[in-house]
This record gives structure tokens, sequence and C-alpha cells, in this order.
């Protein structure tokens, strides 16, 4: 496919067709990577970053926040 690079600010921009876009899952603001490679541009998708359990909770700054909650030893018939 063929596209024309046009002026866009300070810089040059091409314009990726909503199909391509569709495909790729791709949408407004989201974010790619931009490589080059001999005489080639190469956009993609970057991959996610997994995160484990522990890292989302250290993460998370929401307003249920558990107070009271710890890990101490079962008391009573818990099975941990």
């Amino acid at each position: 496919m063929e596209v024309r690079l046009q002026k866009w600010g300070n810089s040059d921009g091409i314009r990726i067709p909503s199909s391509i876009l569709k495909s790729l899952n791709l949408k407004t603001n989201d974010k790619i990577e931009l490589n080059y490679d001999d005489n080639k541009i190469i956009i993609s998708k970057p991959k996610k970053e997994k995160i484990s359990l522990a890292e989302r909770f250290a993460n998370y700054t929401g307003s249920n926040l558990a107070k009271d909650y710890t890990w101490d030893e079962a008391k009573g018939k818990e099975i941990w």
C-alpha cells in the first residue's frame, strides 16, 4: 500500500488506514513501537508487560483499600 508523507507541525507523518488499525486492534492514542532497519520503517504493537498480582496490589491507588488486612497465622478453623 502506498501512502503520502505529509507535513504535521514540525514533523512529517502518514495516515494509517482504518482497516489496518482494526485488524491490529489499534485505537487513537494507543502506544506503538517504531523502528527502522536498512530501508524499512517497522511499526508494531508493543508486547504487553506481564506484572504479578503482588505488583498490581502494590501499585493500586483506588478507594477500596482494606485497612485491617493481614496474612497472620490461621485462628480457628481456617485452612490456608
